[in-house]
């Protein structure tokens, strides 16, 4: 009897032992699987030898998109003839188009592809911020043209310098509260699968692979806000270029309708770019995405893009091109002068 007594006490503590272990092994495991401190990107490309010409043409679109778009910020600032609502929405338009082209670089050039938790969150915060911001920025620019051309006699009393202003501040606001809505239901999923991002940049679809948490929810919040900031955007500023046509076609002379259709084209055709590369990106079956095609889609719409607006807005712009001889000409003329 007292053999059975200390028999039932040695298996109970080793009972107990064995519980705790498994106890503490379940709260590491899940302290493991919701708290992941950094992230891997994977990056462009694997190969190694293509690091060095990738980091050389980066950095080169990333001098064109600095020096372009903070030129066109300075010029319009500078000169009081561009001091109208549609380079008022384009110098705006110009402050958003910088996203995640210096970390690229920064990991082509040292090999360092890890990214803290935090620093992913924030990159994501920013990235999304952006494009949503110039959505609606394309939109107010697409409401501006279709003021110019379809109600010319009311342009000035329906665009003035308050309603620009509304509609400027109304796209940031908008755009970051939007951002910090998916940011906060992105990050606040578990991750435990893997720390191994698919891609350059923590974006939405290689971020959701990796979470072991229900995503559902998110998911939706991804679905409702992008279709928001996308489509209702992209509904009017189709329904206004539709109406810019209706209006172009009833203009009489060839010369007329040239010069009105010149005044919209430089945004149309980014516009056609800009929502051709999110669609594709954002608006299809996950079963559809590929890393690699993604990756290259992405690339079009977070250096790509930026690099070409000021050239597609601004140097096929006549007032631009004048405003930039303007102060290119006396420096111009300075360094001749030192020269000789």
């Amino acid at each position: 009897m007292s053999w059975s007594h200390s028999s039932c006490r040695v298996d109970f503590s080793i009972y107990s032992s064995v519980a705790g272990e498994w106890r503490h092994s379940q709260m590491t495991s899940m302290e493991n699987t919701s708290k992941v401190n950094k992230f891997v990107l994977t990056g462009l490309i694997d190969a190694p030898e293509f690091q060095v010409p990738l980091f050389i043409i980066f950095s080169l679109i990333h001098l064109i998109t600095l020096v372009g778009n903070l030129g066109i910020v300075a010029l319009i600032s500078n000169e009081s003839y561009l001091h109208t609502p549609m380079y008022f929405f384009l110098s705006k338009l110009s402050l958003v188009d910088f996203a995640v082209t210096p970390k690229v670089m920064a990991g082509l050039l040292t090999g360092d592809k890890v990214i803290s938790y935090n620093g992913c969150a924030t990159q994501f915060y920013f990235v999304a911020s952006f494009i949503s911001t110039e959505n609606f920025l394309l939109a107010s620019m697409a409401y501006d043209r279709h003021a110019a051309i379809c109600k010319p006699l009311y342009y000035t009393t329906t665009m003035t310098s308050t309603v620009c202003a509304h509609l400027a501040s109304g796209a940031y606001i908008y755009g970051f509260l939007a951002s910090s809505i998916v940011m906060g239901s992105m990050f606040n999923l578990s991750f435990c699968r893997s720390n191994i991002v698919h891609h350059f940049f923590c974006d939405i679809p290689p971020l959701l692979v990796l979470s072991c948490s229900d995503t559902h929810i998110t998911e939706l919040i991804v679905f409702i806000l992008g279709s928001l900031n996308t489509f209702f955007p992209f509904l009017f500023i189709f329904t206004s270029y539709l109406l810019i046509f209706i209006t172009i076609l009833k203009i009489h002379s060839t010369e007329g309708r040239q010069k009105a259709f010149s005044t919209c084209a430089s945004h149309l055709t980014a516009v056609s770019i800009f929502y051709g590369t999110i669609f594709f990106m954002y608006f299809q079956p996950s079963s559809s995405h590929s890393m690699d095609t993604d990756k290259i889609v992405s690339v079009f719409y977070t250096m790509i893009i930026p690099m070409m607006n000021p050239l597609v807005y601004s140097l096929r712009n006549e007032d631009v091109n004048d405003a930039f001889r303007k102060v290119a000409s006396p420096n111009l003329s300075f360094l001749m002068f030192r020269a000789s």
